[in-house]
Parts: structure tokens; sequence; C-alpha cells
């Protein structure tokens, strides 16, 4: 029996998974690589092994469209990464097949059309066989979740937050390119947004949460958030749909999801953590430090919206990705140094209330402000690679701490366990707060660093607070960040941005 099998693995996104998986591989007990062509999986192997010899790991060969190639194949493990996309064309025979086997799935979908069809057809069965299927474990959307969670637990009694709008920045010394498989997947989900809708009608609605004070206005079409330095216009991502999808989940199982055979103590600090989670109305925003880059957004955007809508606009859109995407996208993806190269920051700015007895006050506008950032290096083959790993390291090792059977539940309720969040967030109170009616507590979570809380350090997941030490955190007073790396370069990425935040205001500074 394999600890894991990823699918897909000789394909763009899926090489770069097997190449963060070798990082583990003293720490997993045995993997496999699956796919079509045992040739390429062999090559793949060789290439993400560079510059050591490739260790003896298994390759697979599975189709798809032959439900017992699947069945045989999720028989094999405790655990399925899926890379295998477009996952509305290709993942849900994978699906079923792990529902059937009771075998657990991870995979790094962005299609909200896809993650809700499979939920709603495979849901009760997965209940039954008690496997747990998790959508959206790579850049969608686990920074958009943890961020919106790690600036939720900065709003202290009695101050309450309103919304919160993620800002995300891609950056690159080179230039930013994306991968066919992701633009295809996009032009896909345009094309079926319609079948989305009829699905969300012919289902239950989702219990909607308690949010302080009035729903926020509509806003301009392209927003300047000076604070930060980006103009800004919205993304219709899979991250606000998924983030709804936790806050939903929140609001009907207050106290987070229960372990499988969890202890006392786990459901005690389980417990504790959610109550400190506050909903908010969640939007996502995709920035440039330049206006013209914005217009740059809208024109792409424009193409898909309108070509995608027809056959034979998709068929151009597919035919010529480079052209349509104004070069983001191309058929033969990014350049390894162009991988490199990139890297992004998701600004979460949330607004809200100083004090919860104001919300009831007639017209009364937010009167403070919190400031959090993710970031981490290039998000489709690097970040997206560390989170699944992570998701994957923290399901192996805590099974029982995880919730029983639980089908295409929210990432964030099923992995942000106790220990998992006390990682993560334990040094949440170091921050700073600035100002008096404006109020801005700022922090930050390296992705590439602490890889989602360094969770492989430890079998046990116990022991591993001393290695976080990439979380980027910062306070009015440097002998109190205890929780940072002594590392020289992070301590220079700390410094250069409390530098650039202390330059925005000079009033006094008191601890978060």
């Amino acid at each position: 029996m394999y600890d894991l099998i990823i699918l897909g693995a000789s394909g763009f996104t899926g090489k770069y998974v097997v190449k963060e998986a070798l990082k583990f591989h003293n720490s997993l007990k045995s993997i496999a690589l699956a796919g079509r062509n045992s040739t390429k999986l062999t090559q793949t192997l060789q290439w993400a092994s560079q510059p050591h010899p490739p260790p003896p790991i298994p390759i697979l060969t599975f189709d798809t469209s032959d439900p017992q190639s699947l069945l045989s194949l999720c028989s094999q493990t405790k655990l399925i990464l899926n890379c295998v996309g477009p996952f509305r064309l290709y993942g849900e025979p994978v699906v079923a097949a792990c529902v059937e086997t009771g075998c657990d799935y991870l995979d790094i979908c962005g299609e909200p059309e896809f993650m809700e069809r499979v939920e709603a057809k495979y849901g009760e069965k997965a209940v039954e066989t008690g496997s747990l299927v998790v959508s959206a474990c790579g850049f969608d959307s686990i920074p958009a979740e943890l961020g919106l969670i790690f600036n939720s637990r900065q709003w202290l009694p009695p101050a309450v937050p309103n919304r919160v709008e993620a800002y995300l920045s891609l950056e690159s010394q080179k230039r930013i390119v994306g991968n066919f498989g992701t633009f295809e997947s996009a032009v896909l989900g345009i094309a079926n947004a319609d079948k989305l809708q009829e699905l969300r009608r012919s289902r239950p609605r989702r219990a909607r949460p308690v949010i302080p004070g009035p729903s926020p206005p509509k806003g301009p079409l392209i927003e300047h958030q000076k604070k930060i330095g980006l103009w800004a216009v919205k993304l219709p991502s899979a991250d606000s749909i998924v983030v709804r999808r936790t806050l939903a989940a929140l609001t009907e199982n207050p106290a987070g999801l229960p372990g499988v055979n969890e202890s006392a103590e786990h459901s005690e600090k389980r417990e504790a953590f959610w109550s400190t989670v506050k909903p908010a109305h969640f939007g996502v925003k995709i920035g440039s430090k330049s206006l013209l880059g914005v217009f740059r957004f809208i024109t792409v955007g424009m193409f898909m919206g309108l070509l995608g809508r027809t056959a034979f606009g998709r068929w151009f859109l597919l035919k010529f990705p480079s052209i349509f995407s104004l070069g983001w996208f191309r058929k033969k993806g990014p350049s390894d140094d162009e991988v490199r190269s990139a890297s992004f920051k998701m600004w979460f700015v949330g607004c809200g209330f100083s004090n919860n007895s104001l919300v009831s006050e007639a017209n009364l506008k937010p009167d403070m402000e919190i400031i959090t950032r993710v970031m981490g290096p290039e998000i489709g083959y690097l970040t997206t690679p560390i989170i699944l790993l992570q998701c994957a390291l923290i399901l192996l090792n805590q099974r029982d701490n995880l919730p029983n059977g639980l089908s295409f539940c929210v990432t964030s309720t099923v992995f942000v366990t106790w220990k998992f969040s006390h990682i993560i967030f334990g040094c949440s109170n170091k921050g700073f707060v600035r100002g008096k009616a404006s109020v801005q507590c700022s922090g930050v979570l390296d992705v590439s660093h602490c890889a989602v809380g360094a969770l492989h350090a430890s079998r046990t997941l116990g022991n591993v607070f001393g290695k976080l030490g990439r979380m980027v955190l910062f306070s009015s007073n440097p002998e109190e960040e205890n929780c940072l790396s002594k590392n020289p370069e992070e301590d220079k990425l700390r410094w250069r941005a409390k530098e650039k935040i202390d330059n925005k205001n000079e009033n006094d500074t008191t601890k978060c």
C-alpha cells in the first residue's frame, strides 16, 4: 500500500509536484507516479531528481477513460494527488474511483463548477466509504483562505471586521508566463458558467454568516489602493467562491469539523481556534503597480469573456493562447528560469469597526483597517506544489484529527487543525497598530520559506514550532520578534517591509 500516488505526474504542473515530493521521499513510506505514458513518467522522474540519480519510485500507468484501471490504482494507495486537468474534463472519473474504494483525494483544481458538481454527485457516497475528498489544495485557494483567517484573527474584541479585500500582485524579474492547461481551464470555466448557476439553483442554499455592518459598496471598476501601491480590478477566480464556502461551513459548524478519532485535547483546541475566526465580506482583485497593467488585465478579460461563450470563439482562444492572453499564456509553458524568477504577494485589506457597539448606529462607516499579507514564489509551479505536498503530509500524519468521510469540504476547515493553526498563526499577536481612527496591523506569511508551516519537520507535527522561523510578522519592538528567523536574507525582507510601512505613518505605535 503506497502512502500516495501522484496522478498526471508527467504534466507541466505534475512534474513540479514530483520535484517537491522528492524532498520528502525519506519521510514518506512509499510514493508512486502514475500517468498514461510510462516513458514520459520516467523522464519526469529523471528531471525532478537532478542533479542526483532518480530514486527507485514505481511507475504506474492508468487511463481516465477506463474505470477498472482507476479502481485498481486507487485500491493501492492511501491518498491520490490529482494533477490531471482541466478537471471538468478528466477529474470526475478519478473522484468516482476514490470514493468507491474509500481512498483519500486531494487536487489542485480551481474550477468551481467541477468542485460543486462532484460534491452534489458523490458527497453522500464519500461519507459512506470514509473517503476524504478535498479540492483547491494549491494556490487556488489556500493562500486566500489562510490570508482571510489570519486577517480575521487580528480583530480583537470589541473590534469586528466587516469586509476583507484581497489584492493579488504577480511579480517577476523576467516575465510572467502561465501554462496552456491553466488557460484552457479558464476558457472552459467561462463556457460552463451557465451550468454552474443552474447547478446552484438546483441545490439547497448554504447558511450565510452574520457579518456586522452593512454590505460593502460596489466600488469603481478600477481601484487605486494607495496603501499598498497597486491599481486593481476584480478577479473572477475560485478564491472568493472557496472562501465564502469556508465561511458558510463555519456558520453551520462554528467549532470546525471534528476528526475521526480526535482526542479531547485536540477537540478543545480546535473549538478554541475556530472561535477566534470572524466572518467578513470577501472579494479578490488582481493588481498592478501601473495603470497600464490593469488595462492589460481588462483587455485579456474582454477577449476571454466575449470569445469564450461560443465554440468558434473558444477554438480561436485555445488555438492562439499567446495572442489572446497578450503573452501571459503559451502552449509550451514558462521556462525554468521564468518560474524561478516569479513570485506573488497577496495583500488582505480588512475594514471594520473598532467597537462592535458602533455597528448598530445608522450610516456609520467602518473606522478601522487591518492589513496583512501572504507571499511566496511563483504561483502555479512552485507555490502550488509546496501547498499540495504539505496538505498531503498533514492528511497522512493527522488522519485521525481530520473529518470522517467528509467530501469536498472547504480546504481550511479540513487542514487547519489546532496544531497546524498554532504553527501558522502562533505569532499572530506580534504586529503593530498605527493611528487612532484608522488602525493598521501588518503581518506577512511567507509560503516559500515556511512551506505552509514546515510541517515536514516532524512526523507527529508536534515539535515544529522552532522550525517555523520563516513567517515574517512585525512588532514595534525587534526584541519581541522571537518567532522570526535569524536568516539574514529574511531579516532584510522583514526590515525593508517594516521600514516601508513605518514611513507611511509617524503616529505612535502600540502592540496589536
